[in-house]
């Protein structure tokens, strides 16, 4: 049992907060590519993504895991994208930090999808059974690669006022 629920639950709820993350993230990362700040869609981006890091620490384990690892540079890009963001408002150089810092944790949850995707799915499973196998290599380099290419986009056409605070 996690939070009083079964461990089958209580990952469907991890799942859940992970794909609105995931999806809020692409709606957010579309409107730097854009230059809107979608103010809604970023907090709900940025929580559900911190939830997901956080919700990932109660699964049992006996050891260190990789996914330990992502999940805590994740919360410190986190950190960082949400000061940039609320408490620094924009202004400056935080403009791009948030930009990065909010791709780079966009990339991270995406990262996670698709190793889970070849842990889970046969015929994904079947091609790296161990993800170490070149189409598990490739399919994180491309995803590495598409996320260096929309987030330096990102950067150039985020160019929005600060926000102001009354």
């Amino acid at each position: 049992m996690i939070l009083g629920m079964t461990i089958s639950t209580f990952t469907l709820l991890h799942v859940l907060i992970s794909l609105v993350g995931i999806g809020s993230g692409f709606i957010v990362l579309y409107g730097l590519l854009t230059g809107k700040r979608l103010d809604g869609w970023t907090a709900i981006f940025l929580v559900t993504t911190v939830l997901t890091s956080l919700t990932g620490f109660l699964f049992p384990f006996e050891h260190l895991l990789p996914s330990h690892v992502v999940g805590v540079i994740s919360l410190v890009v986190l950190a960082v994208a949400i000061l940039a963001r609320y408490g620094m408002h924009l202004a400056g150089a935080w403009r791009g930090i948030y930009v990065v810092s909010a791709a780079v944790a966009l990339y991270f949850n995406v990262f996670v999808l698709v190793v889970q995707a070849f842990m889970k799915m046969p015929a994904l499973k079947a091609l790296a059974p161990t993800q170490k196998e070149p189409p598990f290599l490739a399919a994180q380099l491309a995803l590495m690669a598409l996320f260096v290419v929309l987030t330096i986009f990102a950067v150039k056409k985020f160019h929005i006022p600060p926000v102001r605070t009354a």
